[in-house]
């Protein structure tokens, strides 16, 4: 495989990587390091690649495997779970801050999470794979998905509630 077939290869899914990286690691700069780890481990497969029926499940699983050794390491204490991937198309001030504080009491949420529900949430709900795909990457039957994804799911909704019904952050 030369250079540019590799390249055609990766572009579809090389975004996606990065953002799992980047909900996995604590910063821009150690999600783009992951993403080039990842991309380099894929490129030294070369033409064991072809054997793969989905490269870009194969490369997901790479990615949080290397991101979860990267948060196992000394390293750990300095990484947390970080996400800014929320874009506003400018409605009003008031309504951008309300969106704000709501994308954050997730966020708080999210990082309190157990590891495991964490991920699914990135990749169901905002990576946007399916079942049979986070089965793979994660290495999980789909019915514990759904169970983990339900109970991540609800566990945020009945914080959100928490918090606007008393107002408590």
């Amino acid at each position: 495989m030369n250079q540019n077939e590799f390249v055609l290869l990766i572009a579809p899914f090389k975004d996606k990587v990065f953002r799992l990286a980047k909900r996995l690691l604590i910063s821009t700069e150690e999600a783009e390091d992951a993403t080039q780890e990842v991309l380099v481990k894929l490129w030294s497969k070369d033409e064991s690649l072809n054997k793969y029926t989905s490269v870009e499940a194969f490369a997901m699983t790479i990615t949080k495997n290397y991101c979860l050794d990267q948060l196992k390491s000394k390293r750990a204490g300095n990484l947390k779970i970080v996400h800014t991937n929320f874009a506003d198309s400018e409605p009003r001030l008031d309504k951008k801050v309300e969106d704000r504080d709501s994308l954050n009491w997730v966020e708080k949420i999210i990082d309190q999470l157990p590891e495991q529900q964490r991920l699914i949430i990135q990749l169901r709900d905002i990576e946007q794979y399916e079942f049979e795909e986070i089965a793979k990457i994660l290495v999980m039957n789909e019915t514990a998905i759904r169970v983990a994804l339900s109970r991540a799911r609800k566990t945020i909704r009945e914080f959100m509630i928490k918090t606007h019904s008393y107002g408590v952050q």
